[in-house]
This record gives C-alpha cells, sequence and structure tokens, in this order.
C-alpha cells in the first residue's frame, strides 16, 4: 500500500499461509479480497476502524484482545457452502476464532463482526463467492481443494490489515500475537 493513499478499510483476519497456495489461483478469480492483496485468511472483524482512527490505547486494548486467546492448532478438513453463493474452507474446530471475534468485538464494540449483518458469524476461509463466477466454477475450485485436505496451520497472530478497493493495496499494519 502505497503511503500517499489514505486506507478507506480496515479488518482484523488470522492469516492462513499454508492455505495460499491451495486456493490462490481460485481465489485470485472468485474472491475480491484476494484481488485486493488479503492472503488466505479466517475474518475476525470487518470492517473495522481504519489505521489513523486507532490511538496508542486502542492499539494496546486489539493487543490484550489478540492476546487473550490462546495459540492454537487448525484443520481445515472439508469445504462448505453459504448456499450457492460461496464455497469455504471449514475449519476442523471454529470455537477458537470465534473467541478471537468475540474478544476483539467485546473490546471494540462499535466494530461488529460484518457490520452486524448475520445473525450468527461463521468462520471461515473464502475460496470463491458466485458473484465472480459461476456455480460450476465455485464446484470446480471446491472439488479441486478437496484432493489437498486436511489443510493444517498453527494460528499464532492476527493482523490489522488495511487498504483501499484499488487492486494490491491491502498490506499489514500490525501483528498481533495471541496468547
Amino acid at each position: 500500500m502505497s503511503d500517499s493513499i489514505e486506507p478507506t478499510q480496515a479488518a482484523v483476519i488470522v492469516p492462513i499461509p499454508v492455505a495460499d497456495p491451495i486456493v490462490a489461483a481460485h481465489r485470485s478469480r472468485l474472491d475480491a479480497a484476494a484481488t485486493l492483496g488479503v492472503p488466505a485468511h479466517v475474518t475476525i472483524i470487518f470492517p473495522f476502524a481504519r489505521p489513523g482512527v486507532l490511538s496508542t490505547d486502542d492499539d494496546g486494548r486489539l493487543a490484550s484482545a489478540v492476546r487473550s486467546v490462546p495459540r492454537f492448532v487448525c484443520s481445515f478438513t472439508e469445504i462448505g457452502w453459504f448456499g450457492d453463493a460461496c464455497a469455504w474452507l471449514r475449519p476442523d474446530d471454529d470455537r477458537p476464532f470465534r473467541a478471537l471475534t468475540q474478544a476483539v468485538w467485546d473490546m471494540f464494540p462499535d466494530y461488529p463482526p460484518y457490520e452486524g449483518a448475520f445473525d450468527e458469524v461463521i468462520p471461515h476461509l473464502t475460496i470463491g463467492e458466485r458473484r465472480f463466477g459461476t456455480l460450476e466454477d465455485l464446484q470446480r475450485a471446491a472439488a479441486e481443494v478437496t484432493t489437498h485436505l486436511p489443510i493444517r496451520q498453527h494460528i499464532s497472530e492476527a493482523l490489522f490489515i488495511a487498504g483501499t478497493e484499488a487492486p494490491n493495496s491491502w498490506s499489514v499494519v500490525r501483528r498481533f500475537l495471541l496468547g
């Protein structure tokens, strides 16, 4: 992200780098976040406060919220679907992701996950969305990714990322270690 361009959006995510080589080709075609430069991830809070909005005290509060959840190992063992609109990887145990989302939201109640649009937030790693391809595209992507399962990742950090709607504009602002 260029220093001269002020971020217009931000998020807190858990990166899943071991999944990147498996899902990257599909995400580059079927997931808008990938075209913005966001790596394979599980979203914790989006949208979140832009970098210039957070104070030093807020930075410490975010670190504390993330640190309240112990490090863990996650395996993505199957494909999940939101209707026929989105194919995603399901973590075998989503409780640590839920705990992390709740801890950050408790610390920053003005930023509910997905602006409160969903009754339940389901932790997931997006493979692709139908609005960027056909159902057959998603089904092919899901079938190809399935051949690489399970995907196992040690989870030790959350990232505060920010960017704009421009391609490859998102970058890491800060890293926060889990407890």
